[in-house]
C-alpha cells in the first residue's frame, strides 16, 4: 500500500532537483549582475565568457517550466535515477548552450546598431520585436509547445530509444522541442536588455504560463500580438527597448 506514495516522491525528486538548480542559477544572475560590463550586446564578454553566462540564464528561466517533464520522465527510469535524470538534464542544457552560439553572434550585431544613431536602434529593436510577435503565432510554434505542454507522445518515444545513450538523446530531444518553443521569447530579452532581470523574471513567467496553464497557447499568441505592438509602438517610445535604444544597460 505505500508503493503507489514512494514511487510518487521519487519522481518528484528530479521536479525538486531542477527547481533548486533553477533557483541556483538565479542567485547567480541577481548577484552578479551588478559586475557584468555595462556594454550592450554581448555585455563586453568573449564567447566563453558569454556562452557561461547565456546557459546561466536560459537554466534559470527555462529549468522551472521543464521540472513536469523531467518528473514525468523520470516515471519511465526503473534504476540508477539521480545520474541518469542529470545526463537527462545537462543533455537538455547542452542544446541551450549551443544555441549561445548564433545568440552571441546576433548579440555582436545587435550590440553595434545599439552603437548607431538613435533611429537605427529603433529600427531594430522594431525587427527584433515583429520577428518575435510573427513567430508566436506561426504554425512551427504551436507544434513545438504543444509538445512542451502534452509529452506524453515524447515519453513514449523516448521509451524506444535503446542502450545507455537513451537520456542523452531524450534530454537533447526535448531541450530541442524547448528551443523552437522559446527562441522568439530570448530573442525579446536581446531588445531588453540581456542581464536585465525584470526581463528575465517576466519572460521566464511568460515561458512558464505557456507551457504550464491551461490557456498557455492563448498567452502565447496573447504574447505575440503584443510584441507586434510593441514593434510600432517603439517608434514612439524608444525605451520599450533599452538594450537597443541607448539605455541599453539600465533595465538592469
Amino acid at each position: 500500500m505505500t508503493e503507489g506514495p514512494v514511487t510518487g516522491r521519487r519522481s518528484a525528486l528530479p521536479a525538486g532537483l531542477l527547481l533548486v538548480a533553477a533557483a541556483v542559477a538565479w542567485s547567480w544572475v541577481v548577484t552578479r549582475r551588478d559586475g557584468m560590463p555595462a556594454v550592450p550586446g554581448t555585455m563586453g564578454l568573449g564567447l566563453p565568457a558569454f556562452l557561461a553566462v547565456w546557459t546561466l540564464m536560459t537554466a534559470a528561466m527555462m529549468l522551472p517550466a521543464t521540472a513536469p517533464v523531467a518528473a514525468l520522465y523520470a516515471r519511465t527510469i526503473a534504476v540508477h535515477r539521480a545520474p541518469r535524470m542529470v545526463v537527462f538534464t545537462v543533455a537538455y542544457l547542452l542544446v541551450w548552450a549551443a544555441a549561445g552560439l548564433p545568440a552571441y553572434a546576433l548579440a555582436a550585431g545587435l550590440g553595434r546598431a545599439a552603437a548607431l544613431p538613435a533611429a537605427a536602434g529603433t529600427a531594430v529593436a522594431a525587427a527584433v520585436f515583429a520577428v518575435s510577435g510573427v513567430y508566436q503565432l506561426t504554425p512551427l510554434k504551436d507544434r513545438c509547445l504543444a509538445r512542451c505542454r502534452s509529452p506524453i507522445g515524447l515519453m513514449l518515444r523516448y521509451a524506444s530509444y535503446p542502450g545507455p545513450s537513451r537520456d542523452l538523446r531524450a534530454g537533447a530531444h526535448h531541450g530541442a522541442f524547448c528551443l523552437g518553443c522559446c527562441w522568439s521569447l530570448m530573442l525579446l530579452s536581446a531588445a531588453f536588455g540581456l542581464m536585465n532581470v525584470w526581463a528575465m523574471v517576466v519572460l521566464a513567467a511568460v515561458i512558464t504560463v505557456e507551457k504550464l496553464a491551461p490557456a498557455g497557447r492563448l498567452v502565447a499568441r496573447a504574447v505575440g500580438v503584443a510584441s507586434l505592438a510593441l514593434a510600432v509602438a517603439v517608434f514612439w517610445v524608444p525605451a520599450l527597448a533599452p538594450g537597443l535604444t541607448g539605455g541599453g544597460m539600465t533595465g538592469m
